[in-house]
């Protein structure tokens, strides 16, 4: 079983950043993707970053790129994402998942588990 625990959630003002962390525990494939993903209220969830363990590829919504950065440490899969320059409508509850191939879509079909959220809000 393969759980995920998102962190780093919180109120920011407009312009601020903030990182968000995603612990992966369990069994993990020898190549996978680990995406963001984001609901605001109302709003469908949509994906916002992901990166491949195979070869180390970022990929980006055109909302976040030159913003938001992700990356990884191996050493105990965990995921970062670098959140500058927020915005007011970057507000959402924030979500990590993973699926078990190194292909990284943005669409939230495409993986097989999935964190708990972290409300992410940004005052204008």
């Amino acid at each position: 079983q393969v759980q995920l625990v998102e962190s780093g959630g919180g109120l920011v003002q407009s312009g601020g950043s903030l990182r968000l962390s995603c612990a992966v525990s369990g069994y993990i494939a020898d190549y996978y993707a680990i995406g963001w993903f984001r609901q605001a209220p109302g709003k469908e969830r949509e994906g916002v970053s992901c990166i491949s363990s195979g070869d180390g590829r970022t990929y980006y919504a055109d909302s976040v790129k030159d913003r938001f950065t992700i990356s990884r440490v191996n050493a105990n899969n965990t995921v970062h994402l670098q959140m500058n320059s927020l915005k007011p409508e970057d507000t959402a509850v924030y979500y990590c998942a993973t699926r078990l191939s190194a292909i990284c879509p943005l669409s939230i079909v495409y993986y097989d588990y999935w964190g708990q959220g972290t409300q992410v809000t940004v005052s204008s």
